[in-house]
């Protein structure tokens, strides 16, 4: 499939090379500053400009106006911190490791009764990566961080991993800390507020501080939210908007199964709405700021979210359809996010791209928009985004790979899956039989063809099996104290 690049633009020179630590010199001045808006557990139709009818995202709306929106962007993993992993290092989790969320039970901790042991991984991004803010940082660029991190104890914390300021960036993957969403905090790496201060605003100052005190010089600013993450809190005056919204439209829950799991399929939660909406202010103030500054053409956007929206588990507070399940899962609702990119003058405003991408190759992409060499022993699993962005052509065909050797918490089991074309295979492991999709015509993974299609099932098994000898990835075991009831 082409994208549907709607406006060709060119990309204006920039000089190359890197000037070293701190440097600011000629070749650092002319390279684009990049602002990274990472959500968690925000879903792919949880944004206006995506579908949602319900939650209200004007500043994101507005960014899609202004930039390339991709319809087909996948997390690497279904959880959280492996996902932020390959963000950083432009590595598939399997070939790290880091597959589970950070802090789930290892297999001597495991205690359900599963027919499989999960895979033990790696807790923390090792310091042998040259992450993606270590690159920048080395080229002379400020390096910025702020929200949540949830990749490793201290001592592996944002300014261990090449970024000059973090701003609540800790282990925990959620705020779940004083007060939680609202000031106290109870976060080392982030002051208190004044009672009752809304977390989402104070990462959003906290960012146009350090662009405002930065704007001089490149620079790579990471807001990545706590929001949409559990707990479920919303600010007073936006819930009671999204009530009123609710019994406004007559909207009631209504329930699916996905699995052993009830799973959300309409959208009227309104503390999530809430959440959803504050995080978009965020988004909008820092975006204001650019503008201010005069920063905006001169600053390469991106906003992502680490997986799906959350439909099958702790308040299932979003729901995902068209896609099947959500955050957890290996179906589409877990992994497919939304991606936008802006960059005035050079990525084409209101344009759809539909060619498949992944986490990975936001290392590579940001890399070559700075004009700086690329790093083949590190971004291993991820191609550069920037001829789709820039207009120049498309990507090569290539598959994606996913691995979740892991029970989630939202109901998923170990699997592994793979996307070529139109083709996703899912094989769950310790069962027979895989499932294979065709996403063209079954977008929401209604309809299993392995039986019907078994020369193509089986070449994307052997393609995914090749893929997990290449990386090493590690597998579960058999779970010698299983009772035999699944």
């Amino acid at each position: 499939m082409r994208p549907r690049l709607l406006v060709v633009l060119s990309l204006l020179p920039f000089v190359p090379g890197p000037t070293g630590c701190g440097a600011t010199g000629p070749a650092a001045v002319g390279r684009p500053n990049f602002l990274f808006l990472l959500a968690d557990d925000l879903g792919w139709t949880d944004l206006g400009c995506t579908g949602s009818t319900f939650y209200d995202t004007p500043a994101l709306d507005q960014l899609a106006a202004g930039g390339t929106r991709f319809t087909q962007a996948y997390a690497a993993c279904p959880v959280c911190s492996p996902t932020r992993a390959s963000i950083l290092t432009g590595k598939y989790p399997a070939r790290l490791a880091t597959t589970d969320y950070f802090g789930a039970p290892q297999p001597e901790q495991w205690r359900r009764d599963t027919p499989l042991l999960p895979a033990p991984y790696h807790d923390r991004l090792p310091h042998g990566e040259t992450t993606l803010a270590e690159a920048l940082h080395e080229a002379g660029y400020a390096t910025f961080f702020a929200g949540k991190w949830h990749l490793g104890p201290e001592g592996w914390w944002p300014e261990d991993q090449g970024f000059d300021v973090n701003r609540g960036g800790i282990t925990r993957g959620g705020p779940y800390g004083g007060n939680k969403y609202f000031s106290p905090y109870g976060n080392p790496r982030l002051t208190d507020g004044p009672e009752g201060e809304h977390l989402p605003a104070r990462l959003a100052a906290e960012t146009v501080a350090f662009i405002r005190a930065h704007r001089d010089r490149p620079f790579l600013a990471y807001l990545s939210f706590y929001s949409v993450h559990t707990p479920l809190m919303g600010r007073p005056d936006l819930v009671a908007k999204y009530e009123q919204r609710r019994r406004q439209r007559g909207l009631e829950p209504r329930w699916g199964r996905e699995g052993g799991r009830r799973v959300r399929l309409v959208q009227e939660h309104a503390v999530y709405a809430a959440m959803v909406e504050a995080m978009d202010a965020a988004c909008g103030v820092v975006l204001d700021a650019l503008e201010e500054f005069g920063l905006a053409e001169r600053t390469v956007v991106f906003f992502f979210s680490d997986n799906g929206g959350l439909s099958t588990s702790e308040g299932h507070p979003t729901s995902n359809l068209p896609l099947r399940a959500g955050k957890g899962w290996l179906y589409e609702g877990g992994i497919r996010e939304p991606l936008i990119v802006r960059w005035p003058g050079r990525v084409a405003a209101g344009a759809v791209c539909d060619q498949p991408v992944i986490s990975t190759d936001f290392y590579p992409t940001i890399l070559e928009l700075a004009g700086l060499p690329a790093r083949p022993g590190q971004h291993l699993d991820g191609l550069s985004l920037a001829p789709l962005l820039l207009g120049r052509s498309g990507l090569p065909a290539r598959p994606l790979f996913w691995h979740y050797p892991h029970y989630g918490n939202q109901g998923g089991r170990p699997g592994g899956a793979v996307r070529l074309g139109r083709w996703k295979l899912i094989e769950w492991f310790g069962e027979e039989r895989p499932e294979l999709y065709d996403l063209d015509r079954d977008l929401g993974e209604a309809h299993d063809l392995a039986a019907e299609r078994p020369e193509q099932t089986a070449e994307l098994a052997a393609l995914l099996r090749a893929w997990r000898r290449r990386v090493a990835a590690r597998m579960p075991a058999p779970n010698p104290a299983w009772s035999g009831r699944r």
